[in-house]
């Protein structure tokens, strides 16, 4: 019986457009034709979309803005144009001429959220837009770079400068320990664990969804909150075919001063290492040596074209970066599809394909056996040293008068010059959506996200130190993973009188599958085949292979209602099922519920007429983590050993095992939770935009890795083991400043947050990251009460003038100083970070600048333990001239040989502003260009980290050795440095 009421009313729904279509058919048309061009500028505008209201009869502009329509007489035509305010015009006999401004409303703006749309003026949760209209002129490679300091509330540092290297995003704070601290990254609808295969000028559209009521329809995933990319796609109208080029020269000019030969002989005679010889004078500038001026080529082309059925963007890209240390290299080849087909009026079908290979190399910096790896060595390694050992000169010198802890920068380079990572990604995305009823519709998608990647090292027999000592020595490893999304989604709309409901409800499917195989080997032939066919040894330990699975099953809905647009309720559920938890806790809950008042709309406020729109909103929501524990992370492993077969005895010995963890029964969901109010202020007639928010965040159950007391079965066991708190006020600002012949625009932020880590249950201190093998004490040391990362040592009072000695404080007043008197002595965690954009355009010059700073954030600044420690035969900086040497000298600078500890007189203040980026462009006039095809003529200059303002004695001040890692911060340890870049570029149109 339901069967046939719904078929009768698909019947009378079918009838009802035959009538509707033939009635249509009745009328007279007439040809309109017209132009429609730029209010302010007069210049045409190209895809226009011009159709006739209340029908799907249109068309669009084209080059020169005009375009032709058949329409009854008394028809209105609909004129709308992205970044332009719509009109509505009768039609009249002759050509028309429509005039379309430039939306100033923002608020009209309608912005991607998560599984959908919204116009920004009916938000009611905290979101930052990120403006991508200067991307192309920056020499950026990775999209993270794009983000920085341009969202209130988003914390982003590139920890190493490196070609390629990765970013450290944090939404809101640090809130996981062991787990992953990055925001979710969803791509054209695609959740990916990384930007790195991205390519900035593909990019349309960049929203953060930073609290739990916008980011828990995402649930599981969403903890450090969400970043939602739009990829470009085809329009109406004439195709297009853009090329931007751009040569980037990268230099790095902030060095350090070391000691000539006569200078370090004299600090040798005092450390009583060596006694150099006279004959000795300096050979080698090691800083011109190990530098060079770094060179990135970006070259990215696109063609897009469309019509109302069928739309299409086809790009790709080639990026060649090589660093200003000689070995680093990275490059990124990048194809993208973007295709749409309106099949049927109830059916459109799109088809994204992202191909990316990129690989790059590591140079050997800061931790572990590396002692700060190039970076220091360019300091630590004498001037009276040449590069190639005089009496064998195809190995690097290696004579340092018996000291073996000193390698020169080149041999370090050498050992990284053939260390390769190659990735290539494929993601494949294709999605129908089915419109049953102008307000009811379907959207199924599947995603494909395949990457292969394809490491090898090698070093050769005969140039470097290690690799004689290894006879050369090389490894491959291989990895493959395999994630597949399919996502449905339903989508209901309507509105009545002035309610307005929007309701969804959808569900997820994830599964991962992942591979690797490793293998090392060494002895290889002196011919140097870099193969590992030519070595000779094939490590037990260093070969193997591996497998894991891991899947999601997830279910969602939302309910958006408004009221007039005054009153806005917005409600989200996710229930999300892991198989990473152990399956009596597997499935976790995660609700947000969001509301704003616009205040503006009430009666009361229609005479405070420079007020535009003032809203207030709240929400409260919950949203979980899983990153960074294991695929089986709840189940008893075990680690397995291999035992030479061939030793007297082990002719018939299988593989040991012994386990390597504990089993936790009640593993369950790391959950944060948070309460955000926030205030929407437009003034001005949409001069003035100000955004304020606060916010709460609470992480319970926090997935570590605790380390078990000795006598257990096993070291370790990952458990639900803590709590952490961030909390936090935001500010930003939009400004147009000046709308005349002369336009200037201002964005603003600042952002405060206060991390704290609240509770440990079973392990209390976690003390970590050694930083020199000679005080061999961690320096960073985390236990409830205090913010994460904090540095740990003892407070320095100076350097006593009668022994040369630095003055530990005896803070337990024994008389003895000893690990006891240990405290905190610095934080890396920032007061405050800010960003600051002002654009401005002059007839036909637009002019950029960007400037970025952190303030407050401590940094622990570990290469001075090399470069003033004075303790072996490794040079040093100048600054040790100031060292003490006599009894009554009163100095800052210790003696040789002096007690070094963890202590503030490592610790520096980090604050720093940068002019990170100001570009200026040209935009040639094309009109007579017009008729070879040609719509636009930009060339460019740039010029990033022009400047930086800091105390900081450091290479430069955005650092952290330990990457991206949440429980260790702002430490200096030889890291790879950040260049200054200078850019010339180009960006054309057809």
């Amino acid at each position: 019986m339901i069967f046939l009421k719904f078929k009768s009313k698909l019947y009378f729904l079918f009838v009802w457009q035959m009538i509707f279509f033939f009635h249509l058919s009745a009328q007279s048309t007439d040809p309109i034709s017209g132009r429609v061009t730029d209010a302010r500028t007069q210049e045409p505008l190209i895809g226009v979309s011009v159709y006739q209201k209340g029908t799907t009869n249109g068309t669009v502009t084209d080059v020169e803005g005009r375009f032709t329509l058949s329409a009854p007489a008394d028809a209105i035509l609909v004129f709308q144009y992205l970044g332009y305010t719509s009109q509505e015009v009768p039609v009249a006999s002759g050509s028309l001429t429509i005039a379309l401004e430039p939306t100033e409303n923002v608020l009209e703006d309608v912005i991607v959220i998560g599984y959908g749309s919204v116009r920004r003026g009916d938000v009611t949760t905290a979101i930052s837009s990120v403006s991508t209209e200067d991307l192309e002129q920056r020499p950026i490679v990775n999209v993270g770079q794009a983000l920085q300091g341009r969202a209130a509330g988003v914390s982003v540092m590139q920890p190493s400068g490196t070609p390629g290297g990765e970013m450290s995003i944090r939404v809101r704070g640090t809130t996981s320990f062991n787990g992953s601290n990055d925001p979710l990254y969803v791509v054209d609808g695609v959740p990916v664990d990384n930007i790195k295969f991205l390519s900035p000028n593909d990019i349309s559209d960049i929203q953060i969804l930073k609290d739990a009521s916008s980011a828990a329809i995402y649930g599981s995933r969403a903890a450090n909150g969400v970043v939602l990319i739009t990829t470009k796609s085809g329009t109406t109208g004439q195709a297009r075919i853009s090329l931007n080029g751009q040569l980037t020269h990268n230099i790095v000019d902030n060095s350090f001063e070391v000691l000539n030969t006569e200078q370090y002989r004299e600090l040798q005679k005092e450390i009583g290492m060596i006694n150099l010889p006279e004959s000795l004078t300096d050979k080698t500038d090691w800083f011109k040596e190990a530098y060079q001026t770094g060179r990135l080529e970006n070259y990215q082309l696109s063609i897009s074209d469309g019509t109302e059925k069928l739309k299409y963007y086809l790009s790709g890209g080639y990026v060649n970066e090589k660093g200003v240390l000689n070995a680093a290299f990275f490059k990124r080849y990048n194809f993208r599809a973007n295709i749409e087909n309106k099949v049927r009026s109830w059916l459109t079908v799109n088809a994204n394909i992202n191909y990316s290979d990129y690989n790059n190399n590591g140079v050997s910096t800061g931790t572990g056996a590396n002692r700060g790896g190039v970076v220091l060595s360019v300091v630590n390694t004498p001037t009276y040293a040449p590069i190639w050992d005089e009496s064998n000169p195809a190995q690097y010198y290696n004579n340092f008068f018996g000291i073996s802890n000193i390698t020169s920068p080149l041999e370090n380079l050498a050992r990284s010059a053939n260390n390769k990572y190659r990735e290539n990604r494929l993601l494949a995305a294709g999605s129908a959506l089915f419109t049953f009823l102008p307000n009811l519709n379907l959207k199924s998608s599947f995603a494909l996200d395949r990457r292969n990647a394809v490491n090898t090292t090698f070093l050769d027999p005969i140039s470097t130190a290690w690799g004689r000592n290894q006879f050369g020595e090389g490894s491959d490893t291989r990895n493959m993973n395999t994630v597949l999304t399919w996502d449905n989604v339903l989508t209901y709309k309507t509105n009545f009188d002035r309610h307005n409901l929007e309701t969804m409800v959808g569900s997820s499917w994830t599964d991962s599958k992942y591979t690797n195989n490793y293998i090392y080997g060494s002895h290889y032939r002196n011919d140097l085949i870099q193969t590992l066919n030519a070595a000779n040894k094939i490590s037990w330990d260093g070969t193997g292979s591996g497998a894991s699975e891991w899947g999601i099953m997830s279910y969602f809905a939302r309910a958006m209602y408004n009221f007039d647009s005054r009153y806005l309720l917005t409600a989200n559920l996710r229930a999300d099922g892991s198989s990473k938890i152990h399956p009596d806790l597997r499935w976790g809950y995660f609700p947000s519920l969001s509301a704003a008042w616009r205040i503006s709309s009430e009666s009361f406020m229609q005479d405070v007429t420079w007020i535009d729109d003032l809203k207030i909103r709240g929400g409260w929501g919950q949203t979980g983590n899983q990153s960074g524990i294991g695929d089986y992370a709840f189940l008893q492993r075990y680690s397995i050993s291999r035992i030479p077969w061939y030793e007297e005895g082990n002719a018939n010995a299988v593989p040991s095992i012994s386990p390597s963890n504990l089993r936790t029964r009640d593993l369950k969901w790391e959950t944060t939770t948070q309460s955000n109010v926030g205030i929407d202020v437009t003034t001005f007639n949409n001069r003035l935009t100000v955004a304020m928010d606060y916010y709460h965040k609470k992480t319970t159950d926090m997935l570590m890795y605790v380390s078990l007391p000795e006598g257990q079965t096993a070291s370790s066991i990952v458990r639900n083991e803590g709590e952490m708190t961030n909390k936090g006020f935001e500010f930003a600002v939009s400004s147009k400043n000046m709308r005349n012949n002369f336009i200037w625009d201002t964005d603003f932020n600042i952002s405060f947050n206060r991390n704290k880590l609240d509770k440990l249950a079973l392990q209390q201190i976690y003390s970590t990251a050694v930083t020199s093998e000679t005080v061999n004490d961690p320096v960073v040391r985390n236990e409830p009460g205090r913010p994460l990362g904090g540095f740990f040592g003892y407070i320095s009072d100076g350097v006593d003038p009668e022994t040369g000695e630095l003055m530990y404080r005896d803070l337990n007043t024994d008389g003895v100083i000893s690990s006891s008197d240990r405290t905190y002595i610095g934080d890396p965690n920032p007061k405050f970070t800010y960003g600051m954009t002002n654009n401005f355009s002059w007839k036909n010059f637009d002019l950029s600048i960007f400037i970025q700073g952190s303030q407050g954030n401590d940094i622990f600044n570990a290469s001075r333990m090399e470069t003033e420690g004075m303790y072996d035969g490794k040079n040093q900086t100048t600054r040790v001239l100031d060292r003490w040497q006599i009894p009554g000298q009163i100095t800052d600078v210790p003696k040789a040989n002096f007690i070094m500890r963890n202590s503030t007189y490592f610790v520096e203040d980090g604050s720093y502003l940068r002019l990170k980026n100001i570009s200026l462009a040209y935009n040639f006039s094309v009109e007579k260009l017009k008729r070879l095809g040609v719509t636009r003529i930009q060339p460019y200059l740039s010029a990033s980290n022009l400047l930086t303002l800091t105390k900081y004695t450091g290479m430069d001040p955005e650092v952290n050795q330990w990457g991206n890692s949440g429980a260790v911060q702002g430490i200096d340890w030889g890291t790879y440095p950040h260049s200054r870049s200078f850019v010339v570029g180009i960006n054309l149109g057809f």
